[in-house]
């Protein structure tokens, strides 16, 4: 039986696998949408000690080890996008994924309505958009940069 492979690699062999095809087809293929979310939740579970809830639970991703509610999000680009509806969360946690490596660092984790309140106006797909900068800007101003 061979050796396990580790999370972070097969993460890089995905990324690294959608480099290919694009290389091979001339078209853009990059992990987006639901897999990107995916592999932020795992990452931040592992790396924060986060239980997480079942898979699209509407309102929040995961509960620490106090009880908070914990939104996850994760982006290969530099915003976010934030439902417009609001969060149950009192948490949130942002996942920067690197676009070649698929290495995961997290740039966030504060307050979830600081967040909230920072975002721009609803778009026509419900999402509030968020851009990393300004997030981190404001957090770290008010001590919630991790």
């Amino acid at each position: 039986m061979g050796v396990q492979q580790s999370d972070d690699d097969l993460v890089s062999l995905i990324f690294q696998a959608c480099a290919e095809l694009s290389r091979r087809s001339s078209r853009s293929v990059s992990p987006d949408g639901h897999l990107v979310g995916s592999l932020g939740e795992i990452h931040a579970a592992r790396a924060l000690n986060l239980k997480l809830e079942t898979a699209s639970k509407a309102g929040f991703d995961a509960t620490d080890d106090e009880g908070l509610r914990v939104e996850i999000k994760t982006t290969t680009r530099s915003s976010i996008a934030l439902s417009a509806s609001g969060t149950q969360a009192q948490r949130l946690v942002v996942i920067k994924l690197d676009d070649d490596s698929g290495s995961a660092q997290i740039v966030y984790d504060g307050d979830a309505q600081l967040a909230w309140n920072l975002a721009g106006k609803p778009g026509k797909n419900g999402q509030r958009r968020l851009s990393l900068a300004k997030l981190l800007n404001e957090g770290n101003i008010q001590g919630e940069i991790r």
